[in-house]
């Protein structure tokens, strides 16, 4: 006997084994789709009628059904069939069972395929508007920040080991860089994947004579895809959304992995709110940073999305195989990582306190301004590797009689090279070591209030 329930019924004889209708269903992953589905449907309703393919009757039956549908799934009202393979199927059942046979007229000169394709574009040109605007909150509280520890010197480490003194706005403004970076990635990833697919149906185009271009002007596509088969292959924006995301964790994670360290005892450098960190079940006196743990955590799950999209798409033959169903699952995970990892982190920093004496402590040690004393040699006229080799005996000096630079006397110095001048201690003191950096990009009070104030400007305009 036939199977009735499929749109593909009419070749086979037989029913499908409820085995494979539970292993092949996506409904409960694609289901978040429905809106897209709908947005895509109701143009290609319109476009159909447009170009005199089915009756202005018919095609406003049809939008009124899948408005009728949408306003149902909205409000948690539409009860879905566990029979069904997807969303797309789920949609046009109703429809049919709502509007009659008019309802089997919307797959005219369309495919599963390129009806996928479509309702994932739609759906990640909403999601990357949302990440960008989380990234753009992000920033904003960055520069804030940065704005208000303008004068807090924190030590700025190589290899974990402390290396030269700079600005904690400058270390703030470099996450804001990044997160600027990843911005312009999403932006990118959104012009390529913003072209119309709908209209390739399943690989090579349709015989009717639809209009494509009308297509893309209801759904607002600047452009319309040139290659059907390349048009229902594609997941190269699937595959760089992931990409993208996995970098922006990557970021996140960088700076969660400084925030849990400098929450530490033994760094001191931020205080976060108690009602942004957690306890623990044995210790009463534990306070972590979990929020900053769990980010750096949750990076693991999009490298995972990442590479399981790669997978997935490195051995297929053109163009669409049912493998491209699994793309869902880890392209979802990956949106809804980042957009909650995002949205938290800003939360938390904007109740977290930094200690700025402690960090000046900090970065009085570890002889933190020897390469000002190799610069002030240069700027007596040594090569810079014979200066570096004077200050690296002068630091050899310090260690074994337990000295800093600052204890040391100008007979001390002269020891080393006589050209050394009584100037020498203003130039190791912490501030003049930060604010001689004054070239772009670099720590100086000045240079760094130059680019918040560019950040400032930027930001507003967004």
């Amino acid at each position: 006997m036939a199977n009735e329930k499929k749109p593909w019924a009419g070749r086979f004889k037989e029913a499908t084994a409820k085995s494979v209708e539970r292993f092949t269903c996506s409904l409960h992953v694609d289901a978040r789709l429905y809106r897209y589905d709908i947005e895509g449907s109701v143009a290609h309703a319109t476009m159909l009628a447009d170009a005199g393919i089915i009756s202005r009757k018919d095609s406003a039956a049809i939008i009124r059904g899948l408005k009728s549908i949408l306003k149902d799934m909205d409000q948690g009202e539409f009860v879905f069939d566990p029979a069904d393979e997807d969303i797309h199927m789920a949609i046009e059942k109703e429809l049919i069972r709502r509007v009659g046979q008019a309802g089997g007229k919307l797959h005219t000169a369309r495919s599963r395929n390129d009806q996928i394709a479509l309702d994932v574009r739609l759906y990640l040109r909403v999601e990357i508007d949302n990440i960008v605007r989380r990234l753009l909150d992000l920033r904003k509280q960055l520069v804030k920040l940065a704005k208000s520890e303008i004068r807090t010197i924190m030590p700025g480490y190589t290899h974990m080991q402390k290396a030269q003194p700079v600005l904690l706005s400058h270390y703030l403004l470099a996450f804001a860089e990044m997160f600027g970076r990843d911005e312009q990635r999403l932006s990118d990833c959104r012009c390529r994947l913003n072209v119309l697919p709908l209209g390739v149906a399943a690989l090579a185009g349709t015989g009717l004579p639809i209009d494509r271009s009308r297509t893309a002007q209801l759904l607002n596509f600047p452009a319309v895809s040139q290659n059907s088969m390349d048009t229902v292959a594609d997941r190269d924006y699937v595959a760089e959304f992931i990409f993208t995301a996995a970098l922006c964790m990557t970021h996140l994670s960088r700076f969660c992995e400084d925030l849990i360290l400098w929450s530490s005892d033994e760094f001191g450098f931020v205080q976060i709110s108690d009602a942004y960190t957690t306890g623990s079940s044995i210790m009463p006196q534990k306070k972590n940073p979990d929020i900053a743990e769990l980010i750096r955590g949750k990076s693991a799950r999009v490298y995972g999305d990442l590479f399981a999209i790669l997978t997935l798409l490195k051995g297929l033959p053109m163009t669409y195989n049912r493998d491209l169903q699994e793309d869902k699952e880890p392209l979802f995970d990956a949106v809804d990582t980042v957009k909650d990892c995002l949205s938290i982190f800003t939360e938390m920093l904007e109740h977290t306190v930094f200690n700025a004496e402690r960090m000046y402590d900090a970065a009085s040690g570890g002889f933190s301004t020897a390469t000002d004393v190799a610069e002030y040699l240069v700027e007596k006229g040594l090569p810079f590797r014979q200066a570096h080799e004077i200050v690296g005996h002068i630091v050899a000096d310090c260690i074994q009689s337990k000295k800093t630079l600052a204890d040391l006397t100008l007979s001390e110095f002269k020891k080393h090279y006589a050209g050394f001048e009584a100037d020498i201690s203003y130039r190791i003191q912490l501030e003049n070591s930060v604010n001689a950096r004054k070239a772009l990009g670099g720590t100086a009070g000045t240079a760094v209030r130059e680019r918040i104030r560019a950040f400032e400007k930027s930001l507003k305009k967004k």
